[in-house]
């Protein structure tokens, strides 16, 4: 297996390592394994060019996308229209992919995890005609993202600090918009404080990270209108993992969502997998069963991290 990786060295955990020394332990462990390795050190502002010259090369070969939740996305979009199959390594800071494909999050044991793997398909979903792995979402999360993105952090923690102040913030006034939906062909008419549809359904975790990324389905999520203490209870039943008892939130099963937004604000934004995005009038939400080739690690390592 010939591999290029990508390391975005402005994503999390990377912005404080030697990435020359980290990119040198990457290739001795896949050449261990008798893969051939070869690697970049790009810029945050650079990464996608970077991502779109490997995944343009000649011949079969891996791309590694090295960064965080937004690396990821991008790369994985890159791989999904290519046709070149992805490998995930989590240097964010949720790594919220990386979870669900069972990649362990430290980098060494990902390095070993991902050399000793193999390439299986899974789902990967659009929004109109922009891809996600993770997630799109409407409502409560975009203004929580647009309140964290006016703090200024510099660390993982600073991070989760600016997004408790925004959530903080944000749950002082929860959104509240009308919305027609058509999910698999049946359409019906909501009032509501936000919609996450995820590229497959969360499992039981407290993260919202699916079980199995190759089930073909979405999984879609709505929350009613919220008011401050409803939303905090949501907030609490989401921290114990209980949410799924909440009935504030709906969880419905789709293969194609069509939503579209009758008193739309021009400032309006949706996030795709944690980032802003405009959100336009109509929405078209559609999974691709197995269109995306991935390294994962081998079947016992993700039946043992299933289980722990």
């Amino acid at each position: 297996m010939k591999v290029h990786a990508v390391f975005n060295r402005d994503g999390g955990t990377f912005r404080t390592m030697d990435m020359a020394l980290f990119s040198q332990t990457a290739k001795d462990v896949f050449e261990k394994h008798g893969h051939s390795f070869e690697s970049e050190i790009v810029a945050g502002k650079d990464i996608v060019t970077a991502l779109k010259n490997v995944a343009a090369e000649a011949g079969e070969h891996v791309l590694m996308a090295g960064g965080g939740d937004g690396t990821i996305s991008a790369a994985a979009d890159i791989a999904w229209k290519a046709g070149v199959p992805l490998a995930v390594l989590p240097a964010g800071t949720m790594n919220l992919f990386a979870r669900a494909l069972k990649i362990p999050l430290e980098l060494n044991a990902a390095l070993e995890s991902l050399a000793s793997g193999q390439i299986e398909a899974v789902d990967i979903s659009t929004a109109n005609d922009e891809s996600f792995v993770h997630q799109f979402s409407i409502g409560f999360q975009p203004q929580m993202i647009k309140f964290r993105n006016t703090l200024e952090f510099r660390s993982r923690w600073g991070k989760r600090l600016a997004s408790l102040r925004a959530f903080l913030k944000a749950m002082a006034k929860p959104p509240s918009f009308a919305v027609r939906m058509t999910i698999d062909g049946s359409p019906t008419e909501r009032t509501v404080s936000a919609i996450s549809i995820a590229n497959n359904p969360y499992g039981q975790t407290m993260l919202p990270v699916p079980e199995n990324v190759n089930r073909g389905e979405l999984g879609v999520y709505v929350a009613g209108s919220l008011s401050s203490g409803t939303l905090m209870k949501l907030a609490l039943t989401v921290i114990t993992g209980s949410w799924r008892r909440n009935t504030d939130v709906e969880e419905i099963l789709a293969k194609e969502v069509q939503l579209h937004f009758p008193h739309l604000r021009k400032s309006a934004k949706a996030t795709i997998d944690g980032e802003l995005v405009a959100l336009p009038k109509d929405v078209k939400i559609a999974i691709h069963a197995g269109e995306l080739n991935v390294l994962v690690p081998p079947r016992d390592q993700q039946e043992q991290k299933q289980g722990d």
